[in-house]
């Protein structure tokens, strides 16, 4: 079996920033073993899968694994899998949609060169889980529950110097751990995040689209502003321009796309 792939740097305009994310293309779908055990090889935070869709809804059918397991929704690839298919698949298109377990979405070209996604918009309501203090050393300004915990601090140099002891967030009853503050007066950014994954076999994440689903809703409230700026502060780090619009958020980053090749497989 060959499988057509590619690495792309996602919300970065350099390689080697933003959050790398494999894509690759299949015909059909393989067993999801199959899959995981691609995604393991890889070893990056994301492997994208995409397929031909069988149905008027979507262009494509796509799917996301981390080495560990699939998940519902991921933001950097698909911003990944929007380039390969508006750049490789479908050049002269100007938008591909997905059919994934978070319902169709889209990736529209913009004319500046950015890449538009379309992704359901994530609200959060108060939470209360007294280890995360421990955890940061401090108690949060505020704590959002669900299905990541968002804890904001006073500061974005609060947010870069955090150094989070992974055992203890895995150890939380929700493995994930997003740590957002206000955007220094000056950088031209209004917020700044890191996201802590150990519950998806990530330690921290270069730069988590899907978060921003999340972190959008609560910073649009709190500064009175639908259009946002965001900065992930990890060590390879990553640019996000978001947008609340009613129950969407509008995510645009552009791409840099660093590898393409097939991986070849022997029988199984």
């Amino acid at each position: 079996m060959t499988i057509p792939f590619f690495q792309v740097d996602a919300f970065t305009s350099k390689p080697f920033g933003g959050n790398p994310a494999a894509v690759c293309l299949l015909d059909n779908w393989p067993a999801d073993e199959l899959l995981g055990s691609i995604a393991a090889e890889n070893n990056l935070s994301e492997t994208a899968f995409l397929v031909p869709s069988r149905t008027r809804e979507a262009d494509y059918e796509l799917r996301w694994f981390t080495p560990e397991i699939e998940v519902d929704l991921c933001g950097h690839a698909t911003l990944a899998s929007g380039h390969v298919a508006l750049r490789h698949l479908r050049p002269d298109a100007e938008a591909v949609s997905f059919s994934t377990r978070s319902g169709v979405l889209r990736v529209h070209r913009e004319a500046t060169g950015s890449l538009r996604m379309d992704l359901p918009a994530d609200p959060r309501e108060a939470g209360h889980e007294p280890a995360i203090a421990a955890i940061l050393g401090n108690e949060p300004l505020a704590l959002l529950g669900g299905s990541t915990w968002i804890a904001v601090l006073p500061s974005a140099s609060e947010v870069e110097s955090l150094d989070p002891d992974i055992g203890q967030v895995a150890a939380l009853q929700v493995p994930y751990l997003n740590v957002t503050g206000p955007g220094d007066p000056d950088s031209g950014v209004d917020f700044v995040s890191r996201f802590f994954a150990p519950g998806a076999g990530i330690d921290e994440d270069p730069v988590t689209g899907s978060a921003h689903c999340a972190l959008t809703p609560y910073w649009a409230g709190r500064l009175g502003r639908s259009r946002l700026r965001a900065r992930q502060v990890s060590a390879r780090g990553g640019e996000v321009d978001c947008e609340l619009v009613g129950e969407r958020v509008l995510l645009r980053g552009t791409c840099a796309e660093v590898i393409e090749g097939h991986l070849t497989l022997s029988p199984l």
